[in-house]
């Protein structure tokens, strides 16, 4: 097994002056299972190919161990890659699909065997080992192209959206597997995805990536209670954090008719007038008077013991979506007005000109 640093790593497609990855600076601990995610051309999954010495790196290094692997080709890294679309070879069965990279490596049938039969076990693909890839479900297929990388016992899995092309029940169950799977055999491994749902469920750590650049690295809690930008805030969690622009005062906020009480540190930091405050569905008190902002119920989405309000507000003269966790059995229905507040020890502040932070670092021991 091995540890990952990305020093500096850069990528600069041909025919362009934007970098797709602009030096990304990045340590991933021996057996650690971290995510790469981030919206679509992001740079996430370049930055995995760069790895895997699909690409090219144009500046900066990456090393795997000590080892600098930055001009070394794919198949002297000791990788093993899983892809969205399987790649599996049809006219083989399961048990030679898992085989053949150990077959072209030279490694003898006796070894190849028991590798295959101990990564089916692993996976529960002992009984389909005979049949070919198309008498297979998506997960069934997705799981042999898993196998594969399990049975070269590689230093790193590499592993780039594997569960794209899986309907929602088996990505939930699949992702669950992997997650397992990884811990039992404590190899370090990438994983890029889109889905932050995904991240925040399987990733020992996240890092977040947008136009080339990592706005954040850190675990899932790190993430979730402690955003260092805007962008991340609006990115990590779901439904996503309510995001806007509010006025300062003398001593706090106003979160429409409230004053939300800040630390002098967070009001001196604001570069202007007005801050960007968040705040998650779950961090908000919806209620029939007070004071906080007026809202219009548009829609209760039930989902059982919880529910989501989605509704509207005006806030400097312009229509801002609000969404709100409620209660799936007793709650407002569309039409009615309602009074929505903070719990303001969740509330996150950010600065309306940079998008960085400016609410302190929460505890995240306790």
């Amino acid at each position: 097994m091995a540890s990952v640093t990305f020093d500096k790593a850069t990528r600069i497609y041909p025919g362009t002056d934007i970098a797709a990855v602009h030096e990304l600076n990045l340590a991933i601990d021996d057996g650690e299972f971290l995510v790469l995610v981030g919206p679509s051309g992001c740079g996430k999954s370049t930055s995995l190919r760069m790895l895997a010495g699909l690409e090219e790196v144009n500046d900066g290094r990456i090393l795997i161990g000590d080892r600098d692997v930055t001009d070394m080709p794919p198949k002297d890294r000791d990788i093993a890659m899983v892809f969205q679309n399987y790649a599996l070879y049809p006219h083989m069965s399961v048990a030679e699909n898992m085989g053949f990279a150990l077959k072209i490596a030279g490694i003898a049938k006796d070894e190849r065997v028991r590798r295959v039969e101990e990564a089916a076990k692993l996976l529960d693909l002992s009984p389909y080992l005979d049949r070919k890839p198309k008498a297979l479900s998506g997960g069934q297929r997705q799981r042999v192209a898993m196998g594969r990388a399990i049975v070269r016992e590689p230093q790193v899995f590499l592993m780039d959206e594997p569960l794209s092309n899986l309907d929602a029940k088996l990505r939930v169950q699949t992702r669950t597997q992997i997650a397992s799977l990884q811990r039992r055999l404590g190899v370090t491994t990438v994983y890029v995805t889109h889905d932050q749902v995904e991240a925040l469920t399987m990733g020992d750590r996240i890092a977040v990536l947008k136009d080339g650049l990592l706005q954040q690295v850190g675990t899932p809690r790190d993430l979730y209670e402690a955003p260092k930008n805007v962008f991340v805030a609006g990115f990590i969690g779901s439904p996503a954090m309510n995001l806007f622009n509010a006025d300062l005062t003398d001593s706090g906020v106003h979160f429409g008719t409230k004053e939300v009480k800040l630390e002098r540190d967070t009001i001196s930091g604001a570069t202007g007038t007005q801050v960007t405050l968040g705040i998650r569905p779950e961090d908000l008190r919806v209620s029939t008077s007070g004071d906080g902002l007026e809202t219009t119920v548009d829609l209760v989405e039930e989902l059982g013991a919880d529910g989501f309000l989605y509704g509207n507000t005006v806030i400097h003269g312009e229509r801002v979506d609000i969404v709100a966790r409620v209660d799936g059995r007793i709650h407002p229905h569309a039409g009615d007005k309602v009074v929505i507040s903070p719990v303001e020890e969740h509330l996150h502040v950010f600065d309306a000109g940079t998008g960085a932070r400016l609410s302190k670092e929460v505890s995240l021991d306790s």
